[in-house]
């Protein structure tokens, strides 16, 4: 195969690939940009031809990664990106970006960036998946107290009052803030969900837009604490001066605004904008009458799209799911369903051998609580019980282990058999760390 075939596949591979591929020389001539990076970017096919660098990633500004592994030589890892791209639109990828050499002398840099928008979009709003709307309709809650925090969101709706939610992160305070805007008697043109912890700049890119071109927009501002005091009072600025509008205003915090004040992490003056009415969301530990229906409905849905016969939980795991407390509320138990249901094929209930390992692992250490504190060696409460990786990786490997043995009287084999590592490998751990105690080596 001679040069110019290979090279016309490395262009073919490099154009049709997934992952946005950057390539520039030491003076910020574009050498590779291949389509995912455009589409990434934003820059349609005639910006594209004849640009550098420069004009296109911001090349000489000082932020900008790529200049800085230009300058330094030094590869960046793993650099995470949310922004506006030049279409307008919001966008999140990982980068890598490498120097590169030729017969050691710096002639460029590449970056390899990985989409990944919707992952992101999906990690702070899971329950959005489905892609239906999200209207108070699909809400599978049943306990007294959601159902009143649903008849509050209508009142909201119907008088078009600003809101302010107040709840912890994941307890589908985003479909309370959804289900107003889909509720409005006059209807809005459009929601816009507002993912505060992440870049604030994006944040107030997305308010100084919308208010300025637009008149009637449901804004949802999701723990609108996260934000700087400056963004904070840079919001209130744009409001006051376009108060001509017909927006919907919807905030939500973590916990008490009053003291969020207090701590001086909610402006007052922004609390005041967003509160014609408060609403608390309770976590799911408060409402566990809420579980079962939400699993249901998952699994309802699991067999409409996969045609499996999967009708719900085991008994045992029904107890595991009611005893658990769900700190990660409403999102963790869909993220948990939805490392489980790869493994249904034609089972009719999901039993205990479905649940990842890392459950079972919290379950045993919630339930040792109060026996022993081995447990806490896990628990990072302040910047004081950080420890190196290694030292953490070689307790939680010790305590995994020592459970293990527990859970197998001490055997070893059958132990390393549920590990699924070689009994010398076991053996040698539990020599290592002192766990001859509990290991009668019997096999």
């Amino acid at each position: 195969m001679d040069n110019t075939v290979l090279l016309n596949i490395y262009k073919y591979v490099i154009e049709k690939g997934d992952m946005g591929i950057c390539v520039v020389d030491t003076e910020g001539k574009l050498l590779i940009y291949n389509k995912k990076m455009r589409e990434l970017e934003g820059v349609n096919e005639t910006e594209f031809e004849e640009r550098r660098a420069l004009e296109i990633i911001d090349f000489e500004i000082e932020k900008s990664d790529i200049y800085k592994v230009l300058n330094s030589g030094m590869p960046m890892l793993n650099v995470k990106k949310t922004y506006w791209n030049k279409k307008d639109q919001e966008v999140t990828y990982i980068s890598n970006i490498y120097p590169l050499h030729n017969d050691g002398i710096l002639v460029g840099a590449v970056e390899f960036a990985r989409d990944i928008t919707q992952l992101e979009f999906m990690m702070y709003q899971p329950l959005r998946r489905y892609g239906a709307s999200l209207t108070f309709d699909i809400i599978t809650a049943v306990s007294a107290v959601m159902k009143d925090v649903i008849e509050k969101a209508k009142i909201v709706a119907l008088s078009r009052m600003p809101v302010v939610l107040i709840g912890e992160s994941g307890t589908g305070i985003d479909m309370i803030a959804e289900g107003i805007h889909h509720d409005l008697k006059m209807k809005n043109d459009m929601f816009i969900g507002l993912i505060c912890r992440r870049d604030e700049k994006t944040v107030l890119k997305q308010f100084e837009k919308y208010i300025v071109d637009k008149e009637k927009i449901t804004f949802f501002a999701e723990r609108i604490e996260y934000l700087s005091m400056e963004a904070q009072e840079k919001i209130v600025e744009l409001f006051e001066n376009h108060p001509n509008h017909h927006h919907v205003l919807i905030a939500s915090v973590g916990k008490d605004p009053i003291d969020l004040i207090q701590q001086q992490l909610l402006s007052k003056k922004l609390y005041r904008l967003f509160s014609g009415i408060t609403i608390y969301v309770p976590p799911l530990r408060e409402r566990k009458e809420d579980i079962m229906p939400f699993i249901d409905d998952y699994l309802k849905r699991h067999r409409d799209s996969f045609g499996s016969a999967i009708q719900g939980l085991s008994e045992e795991v029904k107890e595991t799911f009611l005893k658990y407390d769900w700190p990660g509320n409403l999102k963790e138990l869909e993220v948990l369903l939805d490392e489980i249901s790869p493994l249904i094929t034609n089972e009719i209930t999901i039993d205990s051998h479905m649940l990842p390992a890392h459950f079972k692992w919290k379950m045993q250490s919630s339930n040792d609580k109060g026996i022993d504190d081995t447990s806490d060696l896990f628990v990072i409460k302040n910047q004081h019980d950080i420890r190196p990786l290694e030292n953490y990786m070689k307790e939680v490997e010790e305590y995994y282990i020592s459970k293990a043995l527990d859970f197998h009287q001490g055997n070893i084999s059958k132990t390393a058999a549920a590990l699924g590592i070689r009994r010398q490998s076991l053996q040698y751990r539990v020599k290592n760390y002192n766990l001859n105690k509990k290991s009668e080596n019997i096999d």
